[in-house]
């Protein structure tokens, strides 16, 4: 065919930098037990998206976990929230139930591939179009449920809270805290209290569901580069064990559990988590906000240039891409996300056989803000001010 034309031809060139949007971490990752739940809405060991926390409790039944850490979450905020309900265990004694409860939220992969239980959870994009990123098991996070959860918030680039399950005083939770290592974790102690309409009584408060809650509220109003930590937690009236704490002193139950990489409960106008600590077993992750950061930067950046996979490699497109990659920096810089950031391109790494073989590489490195941990106001008493007193005497 001829390539004459007589007229006018338009070619696009769709050449440029484009506009990286940061993707979302306010959504809530949890497995829970309700046996007399509605099955239709939360059918077992399905990812459910929920929009409406409130309504969703009506549906939740009254057993089991479900209704309770819906609760203490809509207590806090109006996340979007995945639930997987498992089946409660059964056995000859109360023991045996308990143990095979462990292993339904653990979960597994059935004969015929079905992800159940926490492993659910890595299914929930599929199946539900959203991925937590904040995740727990309130109610039933013992070590073995804990140890499980670490993997799948690794795999989900999420961040889990953990109880220090069983744990009755302070040297026990710090002991707890040596199970883990991971910086996707935070172990807290010990638990929030809360009046329960049910039984007309005082009981556990769900405490790893209000810190879901509050950390999606955390991530909706000020973002995630806050840590959980000293921010008012609604709905509870007091705490299950005595953590001495001064906000002035050191040495107190509060700092050793904090050094100790644990996040405790303090009552100062309201109550608050005290600590802002991971698992993490590497000093670079030593803050909640530093994984997070990480978790955020790192998914935004991958899933932002899936329109660049498979085009042409050309100096357009990697400048395209660097370009971009640092008007987002810049644009989290301005926010107070990071302190700061940059992207570039490095030669000594794309040599001509790694090019050839249609491979690219772009480097950037970036500060998290890190948390104002410990203030020092250094005090001093002078006399110099007493001139200015004596002078201002006859001045008038």
């Amino acid at each position: 065919m001829s390539d004459f034309h007589h007229g006018v031809q338009v070619v696009e060139i769709n050449d440029g930098t484009r506009v990286i949007s940061t993707v979302s971490t306010a959504i809530v990752g949890m497995v829970c037990t309700a046996s007399d739940a509605d099955a239709a809405t939360f059918p077992l060991n399905e990812p459910v998206l929920i929009t409406s926390v409130q309504s969703a409790i009506g549906k939740a039944g009254k057993k089991g976990t479900l209704a309770a850490a819906l609760q203490a979450i809509a207590d806090q905020a109006k996340p979007v929230i995945v639930v997987v309900r498992v089946e409660e265990g059964k056995g000859e004694d109360e023991q045996s139930a308990l143990a095979q409860t462990v292993s339904n939220i653990i979960g597994t992969t059935d004969a015929n591939g079905k992800y159940t239980g926490l492993k659910a959870l890595l299914t929930a994009e599929a199946v539900t179009g959203v991925k937590p990123r904040i995740l727990g098991v309130p109610g039933f996070d013992s070590l073995e449920v804990a140890t499980a959860l670490a993997p799948v918030c690794q795999k989900l680039r999420a961040f889990g809270y953990v109880s220090a399950w069983g744990c009755k005083t302070l040297s026990e939770a710090m002991l707890y805290r040596d199970n883990f290592s991971q910086r996707e974790l935070m172990v807290i102690w010990p638990d929030f209290l809360t009046w329960d309409t049910a039984t007309s009584t005082t009981a556990n408060a769900f405490t790893i569901a209000r810190a879901l809650g509050l950390r999606a509220k955390i991530d909706q109003e000020q973002g995630w580069h806050k840590t959980l930590s000293n921010v008012g937690v609604n709905g509870v009236t007091g705490i299950s064990a005595s953590v001495f704490w001064d906000l002035q002193e050191s040495g107190t139950d509060a700092d050793l559990l904090n050094e100790a990489g644990v996040t405790t409960l303090v009552r100062k106008d309201g109550f608050r988590f005290w600590g802002n600590r991971t698992c993490s077993d590497d000093p670079l992750f030593l803050f909640e906000n530093y994984t997070r950061t990480a978790q955020v930067i790192a998914d935004t950046m991958a899933e932002a240039h899936m329109w660049a996979i498979d085009k042409p490699i050309t100096a357009t497109l990697i400048r395209d891409i660097i370009d971009g990659i640092n008007a987002k920096f810049r644009e989290l810089k301005t926010s107070g996300y990071i302190v700061d950031a940059t992207c570039w391109f490095d030669e000594s790494a794309n040599d001509a056989l790694s090019v050839k073989a249609g491979k690219l590489y772009i480097d950037y490195d970036y500060t998290p803000v890190p948390p104002l941990e410990n203030l020092t106001l250094r005090q001093r008493i002078t006399d110099k001010y007493l001139v200015n007193l004596v002078s201002s005497v006859n001045s008038k």
